[in-house]
């Protein structure tokens, strides 16, 4: 009994020794103090004391594991240790002056690092006495998915409370699309007598924009069986035969579309725009201010356009024949894909294999991507957002930002069989199934990886997706409140018997 004392007592002193400083390790090691001293990047720090949840209207202060981890006895310790072993390896292992810290403040990636449960055991009542309509409907349509099992959390709406970030702010941008004109002020359009690239002008406004005669032609749409990284969706193999059409330089940038809205939007003119205004202008209807900042902050003037919808764009179009007297639409898959190969079958407009574009595994050769680098801003050279047409050459036919930077709305509707039901051709001027619930998306985004980039790659519109943290109730037809990597170009109709557009 004696020498079973002798054992149990010191077990159970170093037992108690090393739960003691175990806990105190557990202790040391969850201080906001502690976690900046690994993530050094300036708006860990900076943006959170900007945020709700440093101050609070309580007076209570959230720390970093408040969110970062999941409550205690809710798998609290696990993951705890799986965030350290990352957190080491990634101090001892990685140089943190090449992170992209803006890409990784993102709802993409914040929602990989933000626990639901965190935010429900602090947060328990959706519907406290002093919530606003808005934040009724927006808590009820959070309560409805959830019990439908779509995937939204609360960061997809509050992604501003731990970290400030203007972008997601849940008020009205009343002041969107207030512009001022200067300089040279458009009275009319640009004339047209020859199927030659054009400068169009829009009345109005001292904003102009290039458009590439696109000859007519034929080829193959789709990927072949053997390319690498192809969808079932790319194929079989299609010809099609398309008349000659314009198709702008470059996707609609926010120079062109604040001129749209500043002139038929319901909200957000001045008196100078309203002067301003072409004739019958008023005749189309545009949208209203959108919430926080579509651009992402990341600034307007000659960057794509982003944020609207597919309607939105459409209404775009009609409103640009209105007043310059032409058609303007935007493009037929056909025409998209087309365009963007410019005569090639290859995988992209220029040389080079996908996978030699793509990230490579531990261990491997460096990857060559100055040709692609020259033509696409994608995931490799974007820095997480849309950049200006002057960052990327163009391809034969003259066209710009084709492949990457942003995502283009195409006029059809969206069926993964859409090529299968086409036959064998050729076809003459396709333009999709006849109905739909989803429009096509081309051409990837500077998000993209090089595989979804290439000219075949296909992919849609996902309005619900898009929506999920949108206030509004019904949602809004006009933006998208989850989508900043889509945009469009524009096509203007060229007749070759008449001459006319």
């Amino acid at each position: 009994m004696k020498r079973l004392t002798l054992i149990f007592l010191p077990g159970l002193v170093l037992g108690i020794i090393l739960m003691w400083g175990g806990g105190k390790a557990i202790e040391a090691t969850s201080t906001d103090k502690f976690c900046n001293s690994c993530h050094v990047h300036p708006q860990a720090d900076i943006s959170f004391k900007k945020s709700l949840h440093y101050e609070t209207q309580s007076g209570f202060r959230a720390h970093c594991v408040d969110c970062h981890l999941p409550p205690k006895g809710d798998g609290y310790l696990p993951e705890k240790v799986r965030t350290g072993l990352r957190d080491v390896w990634s101090y001892w292992f990685k140089d943190s002056a090449s992170f992209d810290w803006e890409a990784k403040s993102k709802l993409d990636h914040a929602v990989t690092h933000v626990y639901e449960s965190s935010c429900l055991k602090c947060h328990p009542n959706l519907f406290p006495a002093k919530l606003t309509k808005e934040g009724m409907d927006a808590h009820l349509y959070y309560d409805q998915q959830v019990k439908k099992g779509l995937d939204i959390r609360c960061i997809n709406c509050h992604l501003n409370a731990g970290h400030y970030d203007p972008n997601y702010l849940h008020a009205k941008n009343t002041g969107f699309g207030q512009i001022a004109s200067t300089g040279e002020v458009y009275t009319e359009p640009a004339k047209v007598e020859s199927f030659t690239g054009f400068t169009e002008k829009i009345p109005g406004s001292g904003v102009s924009f290039n458009m590439k005669a696109i000859p007519a032609g034929s080829f193959k749409m789709g990927s072949p069986d053997g390319e690498k990284y192809r969808n079932p969706d790319e194929g079989p193999v299609t010809e099609v035969q398309l008349d000659p059409f314009f198709l702008g330089e470059v996707e609609v940038t926010w120079d062109e579309y604040m001129t749209f809205f500043a002139q038929t939007s319901r909200g957000g003119k001045t008196a100078t725009d309203q002067k301003a205004a072409a004739p019958e202008v008023d005749a189309i209807v545009g949208a209203t201010p959108p919430y926080g900042q579509p651009d992402q902050n990341w600034g307007k003037g000659k960057r794509p356009a982003i944020s609207m919808s597919h309607h939105a764009a459409q209404v775009y179009c009609q409103w640009l024949s209105k007043v310059t007297g032409k058609t303007y639409r935007l493009p037929t898959e056909a025409e998209w894909e087309y365009a963007a190969r410019s005569g090639k079958e290859t995988p992209y407009f220029f040389e080079g294999d996908p996978k030699q574009f793509m990230k490579k595994k531990l261990f491997s050769s460096k990857r060559d991507t100055a040709v692609i680098n020259s033509f696409v801003v994608y995931q490799e050279n974007s820095k997480a957002k849309t950049q200006e047409p002057s960052f990327v050459l163009p391809n034969p036919f003259g066209l710009k930002n084709m492949l990457g930077n942003v995502a283009e709305f195409c006029a059809d509707w969206y069926s993964p069989d859409t090529y299968s039901k086409y036959g064998q051709g050729p076809l003459k001027n396709p333009n999709g199934p006849a109905s739909g619930t989803e429009h096509v998306v081309r051409g990837g985004s500077y998000k993209s990886a090089a595989d979804l980039v290439r000219s075949a790659a296909r992919s849609q519109t996902l309005t619900e997706q898009w929506l999920k943290t949108d206030p509004q109730s019904p949602k809004s037809i006009w933006w998208y409140s989850d989508c900043f990597y889509v945009g469009f170009r524009v096509v203007c109709e060229f007749d070759e018997k008449t001459g006319k557009k």
